[in-house]
């Protein structure tokens, strides 16, 4: 358990505490004249007191709760100057590590119910991909996350956050072919890696690793940019792709799976491709993913100190502004008594 620690950033100040003692007693105090009166037997007077003449002088004193304000004041202004600090509240850095964007194949042929969920129930490839990627995203802390939605067209549906709750929130809104039938893979591609540009402006974005998995159940058919040709910008970009293919080729929807075009856009950016035939080879391929992009989050945590000066320069201001109205209000119930006691005084006269 970590317990708060105060610290002095100029504990020689301190040495200077003892200095009002020191000019009690070899400093003089500050006399106030006043006006005297004058008498034409001044020395008669003297005589019959017996007195020495001097210079006549009134010394102020102050009285008992001034002299403990003056005395903390003092204390106070001492510690300011030797600059207090403690351990604040503990606080975590983070350290970010990777730039995950996910681009997931909306086509209609997504809708071919040839998956199982744990249960053993069949399901559409769109939800068994959903229910693998929540488990997924569990090993990726640290990573930020982003979701492109292709099939006609490709579009961003989340950049990159990370804030993996709001990521799945929209993974969940996602239907089968609200990006159209056909399947631009190449779109897909090209768009991701235009995201990664866009996000390296960021502070720090740009020495995060960039890494893409595709999810596709069908070969390219709308795409304006050949997805070989998108790879090798990836692979000059510093972008890596991992395809995995759902499906069995065989599966009546879209044209086969081309597993040449797939796997060397893997090859060409440094990935890997994966077939998923089923659920546990759709979550294998998942699990081999997260083994060759292990974690890179770090996180430290740290107390920062904080000053404490001024808190006691506050206790000074408060100090005098509590003397200068007790003396105010001292003085004017002063002044009061006196026109009372005058008013009484010629009062008595007249009588």
């Amino acid at each position: 358990m970590i317990t708060s620690s105060l610290d002095f950033i100029s504990p020689q100040w301190f040495w200077v505490l003892p200095l009002p003692i020191l000019v009690y007693w070899f400093v003089p105090a500050y006399r106030t004249k006043r006006t005297a009166i004058k008498v034409p037997f001044f020395d008669l007077l003297i005589n019959a007191l017996g007195e020495e003449p001097s210079e006549g002088a009134t010394q102020l004193k102050p009285s008992w709760w001034q002299r403990i304000i003056l005395l903390v004041s003092w204390l106070c202004v001492v510690i300011a100057l030797a600059q207090p600090q403690m351990l604040g509240e503990p606080q975590v850095r983070k350290s970010m590590g990777r730039d995950v964007m996910v681009a997931v194949d909306l086509s209609g042929s997504m809708s071919e119910q040839d998956f199982t969920d744990a249960n053993g129930k069949s399901i559409d490839r769109l939800n068994a991909a959903k229910s693998v990627l929540k488990d997924f995203i569990k090993e990726r802390e640290g990573d930020r996350l982003g979701l492109i939605l292709f099939g006609d067209a490709a579009f961003v549906q989340t950049p990159f956050t990370a804030d993996h709750e709001a990521w799945l929130t929209l993974l969940d809104q996602t239907e089968v072919a609200m990006a159209g039938e056909s399947t631009a893979l190449g779109n897909a591609i090209g768009l991701a890696i235009k995201t990664f540009e866009q996000s390296s402006q960021e502070a720090g974005a740009a020495q995060r690793e960039k890494v893409v998995i595709v999810l596709t159940d069908g070969n390219d058919t709308a795409s304006f940019v050949e997805p070989i040709d998108a790879a090798k910008v990836a692979a000059a970009k510093g972008v890596r792709i991992h395809v995995i293919a759902m499906g069995d080729p065989t599966t009546v929807g879209e044209q086969a799976l081309d597993m040449d075009v797939i796997n060397k856009i893997a090859k060409d950016t440094g990935g890997q491709a994966f077939q998923a035939k089923d659920r546990n080879g759709l979550q294998k391929a998942y699990d081999d993913i997260n083994q060759l992009e292990p974690k890179l989050y770090e996180s430290t945590t740290y107390r920062p100190k904080v000053s404490l000066q001024h808190y006691f320069m506050a206790v000074v201001m408060v100090l005098y502004l509590l003397a200068f109205t007790l003396m105010t209000i001292k003085r004017i119930r002063s002044q009061s008594h006196d026109r009372a006691s005058q008013a009484s005084s010629k009062g008595g006269e007249h009588v």
